[in-house]
């Protein structure tokens, strides 16, 4: 047996007991304290003789579990499963062989849970941070339809896919964000280093400085005396919208909208949202999902409050009898493409295969706008720096020309 770790500060037990029939019963519980798993299994009518606990798996330092880690262990349960391997043999071969201890404790975790006698939908939902409802409710399909190993196979084309499109979104929103931070980096260093050295040399001149250079000292002063105060209001601001982007629907709206807007970030967003659509819409649909039900889950992995308002009201739409691609028109929030591909998938009855070649097309459209970005970024790296730096330096320089002239 194993019970969810819903902190992440918890530990990892192993423990064994006797349950009510004096019968001998092992698993792994994450908990707070040795004394805290004692009275949860005792909750349950286990009575605990042993409770140890795990530092980690093979004595590694634990690392926190990503989308990847999670891609990687659909595929390989997909793999093991369709070549014979029963899941519970499966899911212990991953557990131990996993290069991510916490990721190996939680498959674990599964392990026990499926041999308490839980379905594997029932021990992955006890984890819903690292396993969604998208995730889990396919899983139960394939239980349900006894086509696990082919469910299997999806979910984990689908992960492969969904991590792929995120590294290449976090790809063209690093770039420019590392960009800024660097120029930012420079022109503090030399805010705080260099331009003191001028304005002490500019003090023995006697003469009135230009109103350009004025300004630079003037900063450079506040920069020394309160960087301080500039640091704690740039992370205030910046964990304040954070936090207001989190918790406000309002500003989530407002600030999805708004990146949707930016000249060419905007259209990766957007093509991404479209093809996480598609991607998600044909895993689901192909798994035997109905359409009212897959739209739920389809909307909560959109990605952007804009489009996950939009699917839901296309999901109440085509719960009244709408077709799908009406309410897609009706939306105005999708490509003309995208609209009649679905139309044409409708009609055929391959709404699945069309939505994925549908995710295919907008994928590549992702993968080229993020190529674009890199290469236009490039020459606006040094334009950028050039203005900041070069503005300075003209800045310290502009007094030693005026003197040069009046000489």
């Amino acid at each position: 047996m194993a019970v969810a770790n819903a902190n992440p500060k918890d530990s990892t037990f192993k423990w064994e007991g006797r349950d009510r029939k004096g019968a001998v019963v092992r698993g792994v519980t994450d908990g707070p304290s040795e004394a805290a798993i004692k009275l949860q299994l005792r909750k349950q009518g286990i009575n605990p003789t042993r409770v140890n606990k795990q530092l980690s798996l093979f004595g590694k330092q634990k690392k926190p579990i990503k989308g990847q880690d999670i891609a990687v262990f659909s595929r390989q349960l997909a793999t093991m499963m369709s070549a014979g391997v029963p899941l519970v043999q499966s899911l212990e071969i991953v557990g131990r062989g996993h290069a991510n201890p916490s990721m190996g404790e939680m498959v674990l975790g599964i392990k026990s849970n499926i041999e308490g006698g839980a379905t594997l939908a029932e021990s992955l939902a006890k984890y819903p941070r690292q396993f969604d409802d998208l995730f889990v409710n396919l899983v139960d399909a394939g239980e349900r339809s006894g086509a696990l190993e082919t469910l299997l196979d999806k979910i984990a084309t689908y992960k492969e896919k969904t991590e792929s499109m995120k590294k290449k979104v976090k790809k063209a929103l690093t770039y420019p964000a590392a960009v800024i931070v660097v120029a930012f980096i420079v022109t503090g260093i030399l805010l705080y280093f260099v331009v003191p050295q001028f304005a002490s040399l500019f003090q023995g001149f006697g003469a009135d400085l230009p109103a350009f250079t004025k300004m630079v000292v003037a900063l450079s002063e506040f920069i020394q005396e309160d960087w301080w105060v500039m640091l704690l209001a740039g992370l205030a601001i910046f964990f304040g919208l954070r936090e207001a982007h989190i918790r406000s629907p309002k500003v989530r709206r407002f600030t999805d909208r708004l990146l949707l807007r930016l000249p060419v970030i905007g259209q990766i967003l957007y093509k991404s949202a479209v093809a996480r659509y598609a991607r998600t819409l044909s895993t689901m649909f192909a798994a035997g999902v109905p359409l009212v039900e897959a739209m739920e889950s389809v909307a909560k992995a959109a990605g952007n409050i804009v489009f996950t308002e939009a699917i839901m009201q296309m999901r109440d739409q085509v719960a009244t009898g709408q077709q799908l691609q009406l309410t897609m028109q009706q939306s105005g929030l999708f490509p003309a493409m995208a609209v009649q591909m679905v139309a044409i998938g409708e009609e055929s009855g391959s709404l699945d295969h069309m939505c994925a070649k549908l995710a295919d097309f907008y994928e590549e459209e992702v993968d080229s706008l993020v190529d674009n970005l890199t290469a236009l970024l490039e020459p606006m790296i040094m334009v950028v720096l050039g203005v900041l730096v070069g503005g300075l330096v003209v800045a310290m320089y502009l007094p030693i020309f005026k003197i040069g002239q009046a000489i």
